[in-house]
């Protein structure tokens, strides 16, 4: 009997520690993918919800410390587009390149979303994954969009350029500045800027 007692005893501690060192293993595992996490596959993630719920609004902090409300609608390899959303009711369009983003305002059950693996994931072979930020300004180029510039000039942080992209290089874009509503004709053009895309912060239209 006393073997018997010795023999489920020492059963018991090894399925304890069995089940300790999986738990061990399982934290590890999680603390490594969380470390693998980009602020893309977090917002990749939330943009994965549902659309209908208030929770698909997102809150940013810009680099310049301005702050905008936006739905996200499509992913690139290192921007997103969505809508803005303000109290007017009006939903103008934008993109936002990811690197302009110094912070993201989350509601508790957001932040949960944000690390779920599955929703994080994107597939390899998704077009749009692939598509850097030129590719979308060239777009917007070609269209002859008028759009509204917001760059990181802490100079003039508030002054946001409105005009029609002329061409879009590597790292660059020509922006013909004209007022607002006007079309792009050289008569309303008031000079012509070279814009970093390092500095772009929000392309509005």
């Amino acid at each position: 009997m006393r073997w018997d007692n010795l023999f489920d005893d020492l059963e018991s501690q090894l399925a304890q520690e069995l089940t300790a060192e999986e738990i061990d293993l399982q934290a590890e595992e999680e603390r490594l993918r969380l470390a693998r996490l980009g602020i893309r596959d977090r917002l990749f993630a939330l943009h994965e919800i549902a659309s209908g719920t208030t929770e698909r609004m997102l809150r940013l902090i810009l680099r310049d410390g301005s702050r905008i409300a936006v739905t996200l609608s499509t992913f690139g390899r290192d921007w997103f587009a969505g809508e803005l959303v303000d109290d007017s009711g009006r939903r103008p369009s934008c993109v936002v390149p990811i690197d302009a983003i110094d912070g993201i305002v989350l509601a508790q059950g957001q932040v949960t979303t944000s690390l779920d693996a599955e929703r994080g994931q994107e597939s390899p072979s998704a077009l749009s994954s692939r598509l850097g930020l030129p590719f979308v300004l060239r777009d917007l180029c070609r269209r002859r969009q008028p759009v509204e510039l917001h760059v990181l000039d802490l100079a003039n942080a508030h002054a946001p350029l409105h005009g029609t992209i002329d061409r879009v290089g590597r790292d660059h874009l020509d922006l013909a500045v004209h007022e607002r509503g006007r079309p792009r004709r050289e008569s309303a053009v008031t000079e012509y800027r070279i814009v970093r895309l390092a500095q772009l912060l929000l392309v509005r239209f």
